[in-house]
C-alpha cells in the first residue's frame, strides 16, 4: 500500500512540475535593473536603429527552430525590428555572460545594448509584438 501512495505522489509531483513550466514557457519578463555587459559577439550583431531581438539557441535544439521560424517572420514584417541567432553550443560564455539558463532564450535589446524584456521558450508572436510597439515607435 505504500507504494501506491509514493507512486501517486511522485504522479501529483511530476503533474504541477509540468504544469508550471508550461506557465512560464513563452512568457515575456522584464529587464532586471544591472543588466550585465554584452559580450562583443552580441553588441556587434545589435542593429543600429529600434529593436535587436537576440535569441540564444543551441545547435540540436528543436524548439530553437520554431522560435528562428517565428522571430524571422515577425522581423521581416515589422519595420524597425531584427532577428539575430546565436548559437552557443562553441561559445557558452556568451549565454553564462547574459545569464541565460535554457534555450531558446529571446533578448529585446535597444542599439546602445540595454535589454528591454527576455522569453524563456518558444515566444507568442502576438504577445511579443504587443510588448515591443513602444519600443518600435521610438525607432
Amino acid at each position: 500500500m505504500t507504494g501506491v501512495w509514493v507512486l501517486l505522489g511522485v504522479l501529483v509531483l511530476g503533474g504541477i512540475a509540468g504544469a508550471l513550466m508550461r506557465a512560464r514557457n513563452g512568457r515575456i519578463r522584464a529587464a532586471k535593473p544591472g543588466a550585465p555587459t554584452l559580450p562583443g559577439r552580441v553588441s556587434g550583431a545589435l542593429a543600429p536603429e529600434g529593436v535587436t531581438l537576440v535569441q540564444i539557441s543551441t545547435t540540436f535544439c528543436a524548439p530553437c527552430r520554431h522560435t528562428r521560424a517565428i522571430l524571422s517572420a515577425l522581423a521581416d514584417k515589422t519595420d524597425g525590428l531584427t532577428h539575430v541567432d546565436l548559437d552557443v553550443t562553441e561559445t557558452p560564455e556568451v549565454a553564462q555572460a547574459l545569464s541565460v539558463l535554457r534555450t531558446p532564450t529571446t533578448l529585446a535589446l535597444t542599439p546602445d545594448g540595454r535589454e528591454v524584456f527576455r522569453v524563456g521558450g518558444v515566444p507568442r508572436g502576438q504577445e511579443l509584438l504587443e510588448a515591443l510597439r513602444p519600443h518600435l515607435a521610438n525607432a
